[in-house]
């Protein structure tokens, strides 16, 4: 009698929680470009102290953001706001040609956190120009690459968001035309504009290499991998992130379900549930999510169950940016050296 309770009662209870394991994408969160301007802000707060002032959230990351505000971090959007002889740090997405002038013309101490690889677009851009070119930008209205990118010239630069833009677009010589692309958009949506342009202008000039970065292209890749191991993506990004939104819908393209929090706390128990077994959880982040977040996660979706957690083989990345001047480690090395000297004096 004791047995057959037994077997009753445990018949009314889940054989296993809700989530069964966690499948880590390989690469995911930061970016050499993040990290790149994150150690700027944080070594000019070391150099010159709170605060420091920042042109635009210095990458999409609710988290980054508010813990650069709690060392002393102020994020700005109008130049005006910042005192004079204050040190301004312009963001990884970077800015337009009359915020550099402003900037200058306010005498503030500047330095710029552009991620190289959008820099590297903004010097194709204005040395085409020179020769005469006009210029497509592939990309999203409002995003600040976009903004920075197309605020090098101030005029004969054209925004295609989609192939109904580039059949309107008011090219005047289709024979000295250029095409460049925001650095983080989806590839597959990229390449279909591309095909358009290619198709209205073929004459186009493109660039040696694409302008999509390494980074974005080896989420985007690592997701398309992930959604097959996956019956659910979770990708760890602030709703302002244009990389982490594209990892989200590359997953759902591929049928995955998939869902972008902020935090660990957003997650929500009903999209793992009605799997017999378990459901096995795909999580990734985007280039502004640091791997705390991620982490985070992790121990939540134990919480929901979670056995194992397994990380996919995927591209390893090793790729560095230098600090600009003035941040290296040299420099920073003599500051140190010149305050220990000060206190001991």
């Amino acid at each position: 009698m004791a047995d057959r309770d037994h077997v009753q009662a445990s018949e009314q209870v889940p054989v296993q929680g809700l989530v069964q394991e966690v499948v880590l994408a390989q690469p995911r969160g930061f970016c050499a470009g993040v990290d790149r301007a994150i150690e700027i802000v944080e070594r000019a707060l070391q150099l010159y102290g709170a605060p420091i002032h920042v042109r635009h959230e210095i990458v999409h990351n609710t988290y980054v953001v508010n813990d650069l505000k709690a060392k002393g971090a102020i994020f700005i959007e109008d130049l005006a706001e910042v005192p004079a002889g204050a040190t301004l740090i312009f963001s990884a997405h970077g800015v337009s040609k009359a915020v550099q002038d402003e900037a200058r013309t306010r005498g503030f101490r500047i330095f710029d956190a552009t991620c190289p690889l959008v820099t590297k677009v903004h010097v194709e851009v204005a040395k085409l120009s020179r020769e005469g070119y006009e210029f497509l930008m592939i990309g999203h209205k409002g995003h600040p690459e976009v903004e920075g990118t197309m605020g090098q010239l101030h005029e004969g630069i054209y925004l295609v968001e989609d192939a109904a833009d580039v059949a309107r677009a008011p090219v005047k010589n289709p024979d000295r035309l250029a095409v460049v692309t925001q650095t983080t958009l989806s590839v597959d949506d990229a390449a279909a504009i591309h095909a358009a342009v290619k198709a209205r202008f073929p004459n186009v000039r493109e660039p040696k290499k694409q302008d999509i970065c390494y980074a974005t292209q080896n989420r985007q890749d690592a997701v398309k991998l992930l959604s097959g191991e996956a019956d659910v993506v979770i990708v760890v990004g602030s709703p302002t992130s244009s990389n982490s939104n594209r990892l989200r819908e590359v997953a759902e393209r591929l049928g995955t379900p998939a869902y972008m929090i902020d935090s660990a706390d957003e997650l929500q128990p009903e999209w793992f549930a009605g799997l017999v077994h378990g459901a096995r959880v795909g999580l990734t982040a985007g280039a502004s999510a640091p791997e705390l977040l991620v982490q985070q996660v992790i121990d939540r979706l134990k919480a929901l169950g979670a056995l194992s957690v397994r990380k996919m083989p995927g591209v390893e990345e090793h790729t560095e940016f230098p600090l600009p001047m003035g941040l290296g480690d040299k420099s920073m090395a003599a500051a140190q050296q010149a305050v220990q000297a000060r206190g001991q004096s």
